[in-house]
């Protein structure tokens, strides 16, 4: 059964998707001699002992990159993929957009070439001065928005096309001026909800509180995880990492929400 866009809670009120996951629970957990927790498919309503179930499931299985679940009761689509197979959950790995396709080969590039910091821990170096110089700023200063640009900037150039994306090094910057230029914005609530909302190609924008964020390139979507490439991060995921690192992202730890510059 295809997760149908949205987070199925207590008092969930479509019989048919309730009857679907008392199934999928009863057969997966498997509670041997304890059968308190077995629930009647032929009951539409979801229940307080449904939620406890529920919750029993997430503390002994794992998202799709083997992170444990949130113990929550709630069958968003990180539980429902856990639930029904990596195919019941949206995915996308190949924009239509033909940018934003040159955008994730330009970005994975950088990638394979092991792009750091010189020295360490200091925002500067070779290539990370040109990411921060294409934008207009002095070099020492956070560069992962600086590196989305330059993907988009390159790849623009390499297809003779404008490049549409904001000229900016500010990640709330980019993220407050993008739909003046005609980009589309996608809220991390919309996105947590409905996970077929974000597709390859896209730009992540997280917001660290004090004018502090984090941005990067979505480069494919399985459900509530995002497969990223960015800049000034880590294998840590930090927001002051050394490198361009290819990562692994829940959707919902993406807290501002996603720019689509698709058709633009």
């Amino acid at each position: 059964m295809d997760y149908p866009g949205r987070k199925i809670v207590q008092g969930e009120q479509d019989a048919a998707i309730v009857m679907a996951l008392k199934l999928r629970l009863n057969k997966l957990m498997v509670l041997g001699q304890d059968t308190s927790l077995n629930l009647d498919p032929a009951d539409p309503n979801f229940g307080p002992r449904m939620k406890q179930t529920l919750k029993l499931f997430q503390a002994r299985h794992t998202d799709g990159s083997g992170r444990p679940l949130k113990q929550d009761g709630e069958v968003g689509a990180l539980t429902w993929e856990a639930l029904f197979g990596e195919n019941a959950v949206p995915s996308s790995d190949k924009p239509d957009d033909k940018l934003l396709a040159q955008v994730l080969l330009t970005a994975s590039a950088e990638e394979a070439k092991g792009v750091r910091e010189v020295p360490p821990n200091s925002n500067c170096g070779p290539q990370v001065n040109e990411y921060l110089g294409r934008v207009g700023v002095s070099p020492g200063l956070s560069w992962c928005c600086a590196f989305v640009y330059w993907c988009f900037d390159e790849s623009a150039k390499r297809l003779s096309v404008r490049n549409p994306m904001v000229r900016t090094a500010g990640c709330l910057d980019h993220w407050n001026r993008a739909t003046a230029q005609g980009a589309r914005r996608v809220l991390t609530a919309q996105a947590v909800q409905n996970p077929e909302l974000v597709c390859a190609g896209m730009i992540f924008i997280m917001d660290h509180g004090g004018g502090l964020g984090h941005t990067g390139l979505v480069e494919s979507v399985q459900g509530g995880l995002v497969t990223t490439i960015e800049g000034n991060t880590n294998t840590a995921l930090s927001r002051e990492g050394g490198g361009v690192y290819r990562l692994s992202r829940k959707v919902a730890d993406i807290n501002k929400g996603f720019i689509d510059y698709s058709g633009t």
